[in-house]
């Protein structure tokens, strides 16, 4: 774990750094107040550090308000060392957003001891943070696929309805559905059927753009949502996909399997509401089955819509 010493006295800090060290520690040494500020603004900032009280041109408990007044979600563990020892004083210390205090002239073996509990406590804080994590990401994402469920795709697209109307920009929504699934599952079952759509979705998210988004709506129905400089760019990107997907071998636990899909796509700008772009994505892919399926079908116009969802 990377630690920050700030102690203008040389023999202190050398005898900190060294225990710390000897502990297995990454070590970053200063004697300034504000050099240790810096420190804790970089974005490798340690994660522990030990601040002398007294140091030139900001003293340890300033140097703590600051830092405590960061935006962080991981916020350092820190420990004043000090040779003041009035309770009025470790109190003022605790106040400003210290962790702990260690008394001058410190124990080795107490140093050792508060340091270890800093280390357990940041471990504590990234284990619940990683936990975090990973309920959200199951909150916003599809358990089969790892796409974005339809709840947070949906989100995804109000957002850039909003974008679009605000900016006079493009926006294209595909509705993707695979052609004949039921005969999939049928035919393979429906363990194979899911590893259909396994591939398909990793083709899907390899083949569109960086600030393109996909996720799954539900069976095997996929919304597509992508900015557009212009409107003719619309029907080609969606072209491409398809050809792709039917060009492809996916592998399943039956074998490789093809499949081809029927893609039903909507053009909005000026803040298109997302229940009528999803109604036109919607009757575009009608017309695509009704047609033959494996194709493409655009529903209407650049349309505008007021009313929002």
């Amino acid at each position: 774990m990377k630690i920050l010493i700030a102690e203008d006295d040389v023999t202190s800090i050398t005898l900190l750094a060294n225990v710390l060290k000897n502990i297995g520690h990454e070590v970053v040494e200063t004697t300034r107040g504000t050099e240790a500020w810096e420190k804790f603004q970089e974005p490798d900032a340690p994660r522990l550090a030990i601040l002398d009280w007294m140091m030139p041109e900001m003293d340890g408990v300033e140097v703590v308000r600051r830092v405590r007044s960061l935006q962080t979600d991981r916020p350092p563990y820190l420990i004043l060392l000090t040779a003041r020892g009035k309770k009025t004083d470790i109190i003022a210390g605790l106040e400003s957003g210290a962790d702990d205090y260690l008394a001058k002239p410190f124990d080795i073996g107490e140093l050792r001891a508060r340091v270890e509990v800093g280390r357990r406590m940041i471990e504590m804080q990234d284990t619940l943070i990683r936990s975090r994590e990973a309920l959200a990401h199951q909150a916003t994402h599809d358990p089969l696929t790892g796409m974005l469920n339809r709840r947070a795709i949906l989100d995804h697209l109000q957002k850039e309805l909003v974008r679009a109307g605000r900016h006079a920009n493009a926006l294209a929504v595909g509705i993707c559905d695979v052609d004949h699934f039921k005969q999939i599952n049928d035919t393979y079952g429906h363990q194979t059927g899911d590893d259909v759509l396994c591939g398909l979705s990793k083709i899907l998210a390899e083949s569109l753009r960086e600030y393109d988004f996909v996720g799954r709506m539900g069976g095997e129905e996929f919304l597509l949502i992508t900015p557009l400089r212009m409107e003719n760019d619309c029907l080609f990107l969606f072209e491409r996909l398809r050809r792709k997907i039917a060009d492809s071998r996916i592998a399943t636990r039956s074998g490789e399997v093809t499949v081809t899909v029927s893609i039903g796509v909507a053009y909005a700008v000026d803040g298109s509401s997302v229940d009528v772009i999803l109604e036109a994505a919607d009757r575009a892919l009608y017309q695509a089955k009704n047609d033959g399926r494996n194709r493409v079908a655009k529903q209407g116009h650049c349309f505008s819509v007021e009313n929002r969802t």
